[in-house]
């Protein structure tokens, strides 16, 4: 269970970056990231997605594997991420606590639709696999391999 690629976007519809690591703020997100400070809805923090379901997505496809295709933060691998609604975790030296499922929209349909497979197609695709929406609740960094650990009942 880790972090496979790490990705910001310091602006609005800007190419996402990808970085080697990332620096996390409680309740506000990445540093440098399009969202960080903002707090519209919970989960606006930081959004994980899952290689496996992007590696599927684009072999059905007959799409090169490209693990930014979903716009999302952090890609993981070996872990499944609807699990962790509601559940805490951390990933390097930040707490983490999923917060809903991260579900798809029309701007990731139009981004990934071909003459194949319509906007629609694409969305219905990625429900329930779009990944996961998660709020930061420590300050700390994030590098690429970091491991994800549950948090232990108590």
């Amino acid at each position: 269970m880790t972090i496979e690629r790490l990705f910001i976007s310091p602006e609005s519809g800007a190419p996402q970056r990808e970085c080697e690591r990332i620096v996390l703020e409680r309740g506000k997100g990445i540093v440098g990231d399009r969202n960080f400070g903002l707090s519209k809805y919970p989960g606006q923090n930081l959004t994980l997605v899952e290689a496996e379901e992007i590696e599927r997505f684009c072999a059905g496809q007959g799409r090169a594997t490209d693990l930014s295709i979903t716009r999302r933060n952090l890609v993981t691998r070996g872990i499944r991420l609807n699990d962790l609604v509601n559940t805490e975790f951390t990933v390097g030296n930040v707490r983490l606590r999923g917060v809903e499922l991260c579900e798809p929209c029309a701007t990731l349909g139009r981004a990934l639709n071909s003459e194949t497979l319509t906007t629609a197609a694409v969305v219905k695709h990625w429900v329930g696999h779009g990944g996961l929406r998660v709020d930061v609740l420590s300050d700390g960094e994030i590098a690429r391999g970091a491991d994800i650990v549950l948090a232990q009942a108590e």
